[in-house]
């Protein structure tokens, strides 16, 4: 797979809350910074994110990708996740970069501001 394949996957895979599939897609050393919050480390840093706060509490998770490019290793998208929490859509925008090594993230930076999302809750 490309980088921009490898990280159109990954997208999906957290859509689906497919957390195995998360997994399958990133190195045993990722860094993953959800730069408001922190950092975490590691398929389990990865997992424990990823299944907690809004996502776990949504009941439908979408994350739509406005724009997405790539250059090398180097992958950069512009998306809106959507959470739905009881009947309301929490919306975050969301800018991202990816670096991708072999056929797996090590990389995942997402920006957003924390104030948007604590807004909508």
């Amino acid at each position: 797979m490309t980088p921009d394949e490898v990280v159109t996957a990954l997208i999906r895979a957290c859509e689906a809350r497919d957390l195995d599939a998360v997994a399958e897609l990133v190195t045993d050393d990722i860094e993953y910074d959800n730069v408001p919050i922190g950092k975490v480390f590691g398929e389990e840093g990865i997992r424990r994110v990823l299944s907690a706060g809004v996502t776990e509490a949504a009941s439908q998770v979408e994350w739509v990708v406005h724009r997405q490019v790539s250059s090398g290793n180097t992958v950069m998208n512009e998306r809106t996740d959507r959470f739905l929490v009881g009947d309301k859509w929490i919306e975050i925008p969301i800018a991202a970069v990816f670096e991708v090594r072999g056929d797996k993230v090590s990389l995942w930076r997402d920006y957003f501001d924390l104030e948007t999302y604590r807004a909508q809750r």
